[in-house]
């Protein structure tokens, strides 16, 4: 029970020791996330549509 009770002792002091992000910077990151995310999706989706088209036209359906 010792060796519990100093782990959680350790790793409260190693989360004080931490810098946290700022709210705006928070939510600035979660934007920028976002929008990188739906670009990515948006050229994946176009690159599926294309070879789907591509594939189609090849086989003949």
């Amino acid at each position: 029970m010792n060796a519990v009770t100093q782990f959680v002792q350790e790793a409260y002091n190693e989360l004080k020791k931490t810098t946290w992000l700022s709210r705006k910077e928070a939510v600035g990151s979660t934007v920028a996330v976002v929008i990188l995310v739906a670009i990515i999706a948006a050229y994946v989706s176009t690159i599926d549509f294309l070879l789907s088209i591509i594939l189609g036209a090849v086989l003949g359906r």
